[in-house]
């Protein structure tokens, strides 16, 4: 299966406890670490709840 590759660029502090779920979820719990996660519907639409943090990498 596909994967894509997110970079979390921008710092959690003072956003929704739903888009930290989001990271969470992601794999992102730190600053500039990149993580490799399926491309799926469900992984692109966390994704896009968080796009404003986080950046893929190509």
């Amino acid at each position: 299966m596909a994967t894509v590759k997110v970079r979390l660029v921008k710092s959690p502090i003072g956003y929704p406890k739903d888009q930290k779920a989001a990271l969470k979820v992601l794999g992102l719990t730190r600053m500039n670490r990149v993580r490799e996660v399926q491309d799926n519907p469900a992984m692109r639409g966390q994704i896009r709840k968080v796009s404003h943090l986080v950046e893929v990498v190509e």
